[in-house]
């Protein structure tokens, strides 16, 4: 049964910005359920719509064999389930497996003999084998390797992509048996045409998705803190950055927050790992500790550029544009703009934040912050240009200056803005 690949009812858990994508792509060529406990965000799948903008509605339409539901009667007739749920950190920095804890409970349920469960969660090295399946060992009554089996693909979703979709980047898969290894492998051949690489454990593949990321985060706050530096000295960063990226092998990292669901959470799922086994990380934290600090600099580096133009701070009032955590897309989570506001808030600085791109619902819900809907020229004493959204960069400088009082900073955090024409830059 295994290897009878054509013959898979696929259940997709969690349908967020990984899990959708996916459900689509597999609705096109298997019957597939998407499955979400969140019956408003069923409800406007069901009407053709994605409010992430990850799918479209042509493409939502396109996967013919798929449905949405939030019925365990309905999941019971999977025998391939997907696991797409977030998995965050609390506010101790420590992971919190309670979403996947509960999709494997779920899961668990509905559990027969010959099913396969593949996560898709970042998680730490382990986490599906010694979290995960004694979960859905103990809900089902049925056992690991024996009446069921496990896989790990580590979603490679990039939020706001356009270009890098889930098809077209290359997928890593696993399976708890070679031979399940090789039935994983070849369903996700079979909708990704960027093709597949089958890792010799679940926990190599684990592994390899939560280094990805503290790759990217160690580099990032290396580059952070060299801007720093270069702020001292009194040098452009950019400028610096450009005369050493003429060297082919340089890295084109660039200095700036770092927010969203994986760069600024995955290296705290290694580091935890790592500490749970006698080793205390030292490279990873330092720079999960100075990425995590840039939003305070900011606005101290902000503060300090208006009380050099004489502008009185407290009862001042700053425009702060963007609050997702990148550009040109709706994605809240876990974003660091909101660091700068509350800073800002500290030194008695009445805060505008404005962006397009969210849902002001969700801003409110998360970070308790009512976005305005458009600012009104000549009312600030400086505009902080936090994401680099298409929008802002066809503002252009004057049209920018006009929303602000005859004295003001603009502070350009994304090099929307050339050097010549911005205030203050990172």
């Amino acid at each position: 049964m295994l290897s009878e690949i054509n013959k898979k009812h696929l259940g997709i858990i969690g349908l967020g910005y990984v899990g959708l994508p996916l459900a689509v792509e597999f609705g096109k060529k298997y019957p597939t359920l998407g499955y979400d406990i969140n019956t408003t965000r069923l409800a406007e799948l069901q009407q053709g719509h994605d409010s992430t903008l990850e799918v479209d509605d042509h493409e939502l339409a396109e996967a013919k064999l798929l449905s949405y539901s939030s019925s365990l009667d309905e999941l019971k007739a999977c025998n391939v389930f997907i696991v797409t749920v977030p998995t965050p950190i609390n506010e101790h920095k420590q992971p919190d497996l309670t979403p996947l804890i509960k999709a494997s409970e779920t899961i668990g349920q509905v559990l027969k003999r010959g099913d396969i469960v593949i996560y898709e969660s970042t998680v730490y090295p382990g986490a599906t084998e010694e979290d995960c399946v004694p979960v859905l060992e103990r809900v089902s009554g049925l056992k690991f390797n024996l009446d069921f089996f496990c896989g790990y693909s580590p979603e490679r979703i990039n939020p706001g992509d356009k270009e890098h979709r889930v098809t077209n980047i290359l997928k890593v898969t696993s399976g708890s048996t070679p031979e399940v290894a090789e039935t994983v492998d070849q369903l996700y051949r079979s909708i990704i045409t960027a093709g597949t690489h089958k890792a010799s454990s679940i926990k190599v593949a684990e592994a390899a998705k939560v280094i990805e990321n503290t790759q990217r985060d160690v580099n990032i706050g290396l580059i952070n803190e060299l801007a720093l530096i270069f702020n001292k000295l009194g040098i452009d960063t950019e400028e610096v950055l450009k005369a050493a990226g003429t060297k082919w092998n340089f890295l084109p990292f660039r200095p700036g927050l770092v927010g969203g669901h994986c760069i600024g959470v995955d290296p705290y799922y290694l580091t935890h790992k790592a500490q749970s086994v006698g080793y205390h990380p030292e490279i990873i934290l330092a720079g999960r500790r100075l990425n995590d600090g840039m939003g305070a600099y900011v606005a101290s580096q902000l503060i300090k550029a208006m009380l050099k133009k004489r502008i009185h701070v407290e009862g001042s009032k700053v425009l702060v544009m963007g609050l997702t955590f990148k550009e040109n897309c709706p994605d809240l989570r876990n974003t660091k703009v909101v660091d700068i506001i509350s800073e800002l808030q500290d030194y008695g600085v009445q805060v505008d934040c404005y962006d397009p791109w969210i849902n002001p619902v969700e801003a409110e819900h998360e970070y308790a912050i009512t976005p305005i809907e458009a600012p009104q020229a000549g009312e600030y004493d400086a505009v902080v240009m936090a994401v680099a959204h298409k929008e802002f960069a066809e503002m252009g400088v004057e049209q920018i200056r006009d929303l602000c009082k005859p004295a003001h900073v603009v502070y350009d955090l994304k090099y929307i803005l050339s050097a010549d024409v911005s205030d203050l830059r990172l």
